[in-house]
């Protein structure tokens, strides 16, 4: 009995509701408490203006710069979790948006170069692909020990293929599927999409992993 269709159906189903749990924390939160943290700040910076006394009026400003940060902070958490420029602009609108975060966030440059018309593709898919985009660069900047980075996207008439590449130290590939969950994730939700994921990697002489996925 082949239980193999029956295993990639429930670990569809678990990592699909997972994201549709993560997108829901991602909208609350920037458009419940960062609205409301918004709003905050829009009144104390009415309070400021308002107050004459020196050491209050400094207090206020003090209470305003931190509201601001942490507006600043709500935003780029929700974009983190599910980009809302994933919905309404596709992928390499959400993942331009994710690279200018992860620079600022890791320090590492990323280069970007888009190949070819990009195809519409499926919800699922979309998430799916950033998932896989930002686990590679999220593995670059806690491993591979480098401040640059290069992601291609080449699209096809019937293929999109994604490559990410840094000149970092390596790893070995093997050894780290059995012991980062990250990678194995990686490919496993590549293999639950349709699509493939290849890493190849060498001690000192950085990692490339190769994404891809057939259009229809």
């Amino acid at each position: 009995m082949n239980t193999q269709p029956l295993k990639n159906n429930i670990s569809s189903y678990i990592i699909q509701t997972h994201e549709e749990e993560i997108k829901r924390i991602a909208m609350e939160l920037h458009e419940g408490v960062g609205q409301s943290l918004s709003s905050l700040f829009s009144g104390m910076q009415l309070i400021e203006t308002a107050i004459e006394q020196p050491a209050m009026k400094i207090y206020a400003g003090d209470m305003k710069q931190l509201l601001e940060k942490a507006i600043q902070e709500i935003r780029l958490l929700a974009v983190e979790l599910h980009p809302p420029t994933l919905t309404t602009f596709g992928l390499i609108s959400a993942i331009k948006s994710y690279i200018k975060i992860y620079t600022s966030t890791y320090g590492i440059e990323v280069e970007m170069e888009n190949l070819g018309i990009e195809s519409q593709i499926s919800d699922r898919d979309s998430i799916t692909l950033f998932r896989v985009c930002q686990e590679a660069l999220v593995n670059i900047a806690r491993y591979a020990d480098t401040t640059k980075a290069s992601i291609i996207f080449k699209w096809e008439k019937s293929l999109l293929l994604i490559m990410i590449k840094d000149s970092g130290k390596g790893f070995e590939v093997e050894a780290a599927m059995n012991k980062l969950s990250g990678i194995a994730a990686m490919c496993e939700r590549m293999h639950l999409i349709g699509g493939n994921c290849t890493i190849f990697s060498k001690i000192d002489d950085g990692t490339s992993i190769e994404i891809s996925l057939p259009l229809y």
